[in-house]
C-alpha cells in the first residue's frame, strides 16, 4: 500500500525519457524492482535486530550516532517526505480534474486547491484515528491493484489480438537517442521514485505484532517487493499495447490516455482508478512520515512537542500537522520531475548509508541477536549499485544533487545549535516551554506512557 502510489502513474514518462528505447525502459523497471529487494533484504535484518520505529533514522543514529541520525532525520523532514507527499497529492488531482479539462492541462491553482484539500482532510483522518488509517490503507491498497490488474488484462487482450509491436525486439530497441551513463542513472531515480517506500513498514516496527518472533516485518517485504515488480513491469508493457513511446511522452497523465484508447465508454474508470490509487499513497505516506517526526522527538532531535500524542486516540497529532504543514509548502513551489529527482537523490543517499550501517553493526557488534542474517554478498552488491547510481546523477545532473546535498549539510549548524548546545539562555528554554504547553493545550496531547520524552520532562 505504501509503495504503489502515484510512481507507476508518473515515472513510465520520466524513464522512458532517458532511456530512449522501450525495451531499455522496460528493463529499467525489472532492475529498479531487483535493487529494491536487496536493499529491502538489508532493512528485514535490521528491522529485527534494532526493532525500533523510525525506520533508517532509528539504525543510523543507533549505529553512527546523533549528527549523522539527526542530518537523515532533517532532510527527510525537510524534503524527502513532504515532497514525495506532494507529488502524489499533485498526481492525485491532475488524474481527478483531468476528465475535466480533456483538452489541455488542468488549471495551476485548480490542481493545488484540490491537492490540499486531500491532504487536510487526510491528515484529519490520521489524527482522529490509528485503526482508521489503516482501514483505508487496506481498502485503498485494494483499489489499486485492482485498477492496475484492469491494466494488465488490457494489456495481454491487446498482446492476443497482435497489438504488441512496440514490444518485439526490433522496435523495442530502437532507440531515437543513444543514452549516456548518467542517463541511465537518471532513468533509475525516475524508476526508483515508483518504488519507494518498501522500506516504510520499518518506520512503524514498534506498532506490528511482535515482529521478531512470528517474522511479520520480513514476510511482509519478501512478499510485497516480487508482487510490486510484476505489478510495474507488466503494467508498462501494457501501455506499450495502446501507445507508441512519443504518445506516451507527450501525454500528462499516462493512465488516462491508456483508458481513452481503450476501454472507449469506460475510460472513465482509469482517472478515477488512479486518484484512488494515489488517495491511498497520500494516507500511507502521512501515516508513517509522522511516526518518524514522533520517533525522532522522542529521541531528542525535534521539539518535544513532536513525540507527544492525543489523550485519548493517542495518534501523533502534532507531528501529523508537521508533516502536513511542510507538504503544503513544497506542493505550491517546484516541478513534479525535477521535485522526483531531488527526493529520489536524497533517499538513495540515506538508503546506502543505512545499509553502510548493517555492515558496520556486523563488525561491531558480532554475537547480536539477529533472527534474520543475510549473506554479506547483498549489502556489497546494493551498495555497489547505489555508488555507480549516485556517481553518475551527480555527473549529470550536479545542481539537483548539489542542491541536494546541501539541503542535507544545513542540519549541522541546526544540531550543534539545538541539540549539541546544552546550556541554552533562559529565554530560550522558557520560549520552548511555552510554545510545547500550548501545543499541548491545542491538541490535547501528552508524552506516551514511558516514553523518553516522558522522562526528561520529569
Amino acid at each position: 500500500g505504501n509503495i504503489i502510489g502515484s510512481g507507476i502513474f508518473i515515472s513510465p514518462k520520466g524513464v522512458l525519457e532517458h532511456t530512449g528505447s522501450v525495451g531499455l525502459a522496460l528493463i529499467i523497471w525489472v532492475l529498479g524492482g531487483g535493487v529494491a529487494a536487496l536493499g529491502s533484504l538489508c532493512y528485514a535484518e535490521l528491522g529485527v535486530t534494532i526493532p525500533k520505529s523510525g525506520g533508517d533514522y532509528s539504525y543510523v543514529t543507533e549505529i553512527f550516532g546523533g549528527l549523522a541520525g539527526f542530518l537523515l532525520l532533517w532532510s527527510a523532514v525537510l524534503i524527502m517526505y513532504p515532497t514525495s507527499l506532494a507529488v502524489i497529492a499533485l498526481t492525485f488531482s491532475n488524474y481527478v480534474l483531468q476528465p475535466v479539462f480533456p483538452n489541455c492541462i488542468p488549471p495551476y491553482n485548480a490542481s493545488r486547491i484540490l491537492s490540499m484539500v486531500c491532504l487536510l482532510l487526510l491528515t484529519w483522518v490520521n489524527s482522529s484515528s490509528v485503526r482508521w488509517a489503516t482501514r483505508i490503507q487496506d481498502i485503498f491498497t485494494a483499489g489499486k491493484l485492482l485498477a492496475l490488474a484492469l491494466i494488465i488484462i488490457v494489456g495481454f487482450i491487446q498482446i492476443f489480438k497482435g497489438n504488441y509491436e512496440e514490444l518485439t525486439p526490433s522496435n523495442a530497441f530502437n532507440f531515437w537517442m543513444t543514452p549516456s551513463v548518467g542517463h541511465l542513472a537518471l532513468a533509475f531515480l525516475q524508476g526508483s521514485f515508483a518504488f519507494s517506500g518498501w522500506n516504510f513498514l520499518n518506520y512503524v516496527t514498534e506498532e506490528l505484532v511482535d515482529p521478531r518472533r512470528q517474522v511479520n516485518l520480513p514476510r511482509a517485504i519478501f512478499i510485497s517487493i516480487p508482487l510490486v515488480t510484476f505489478v510495474y513491469t507488466f503494467t508498462n508493457i501494457a501501455y506499450f499495447t495502446a501507445m507508441s513511446p512519443q504518445e506516451l511522452l507527450s501525454s500528462n497523465a499516462v493512465a488516462v490516455t491508456f483508458g481513452e484508447k481503450l476501454l472507449g465508454y469506460f475510460s472513465w474508470v482509469m482517472p478515477v482508478s488512479v486518484a484512488l490509487s494515489t488517495f491511498g499513497g497520500i494516507n500511507g505516506y502521512l501515516f508513517t512520515s509522522s511516526r518518524l517526526c514522533f520517533s525522532g522527538a522522542r529521541e531528542g532531535h525535534l521539539p518535544s512537542l513532536l513525540a507527544m500524542i492525543h489523550v485519548k486516540r493517542c495518534t501523533p497529532i502534532p507531528a501529523l500537522l508537521v508533516c502536513c504543514l511542510a507538504t503544503l509548502v513544497i506542493m505550491l513551489v517546484g516541478d513534479t520531475y525535477t521535485l522526483i529527482n531531488y527526493v529520489s537523490f536524497i533517499n538513495y543517499l540515506c538508503y546506502g548509508v543505512t545499509i553502510i550501517g548493517l555492515i558496520v553493526l556486523r563488525w561491531r557488534k558480532p554475537r547480536l541477536y539477529r533472527p534474520i542474517k543475510v549473506n554479506l554478498l547483498v549489502p556489497i552488491t546494493y551498495l555497489a549499485f547505489w555508488a555507480f547510481l549516485l556517481v553518475f546523477s551527480l555527473y549529470s545532473e550536479p545542481i539537483v544533487c548539489g542542491v541536494g546535498l546541501i539541503i542535507i549539510l544545513t542540519g549541522v549548524p541546526v544540531f550543534f545549535l539545538g541539540i549539541y548546545w546544552r546550556n541554552k539562555p533562559k529565554c530560550v528554554n522558557r520560549l520552548i516551554e511555552s510554545i510545547t504547553c500550548w501545543g499541548q493545550k491545542l491538541c490535547f496531547v501528552v508524552y506516551p506512557q514511558g516514553g523518553v520524552a516522558e522522562e526528561q520532562a520529569s
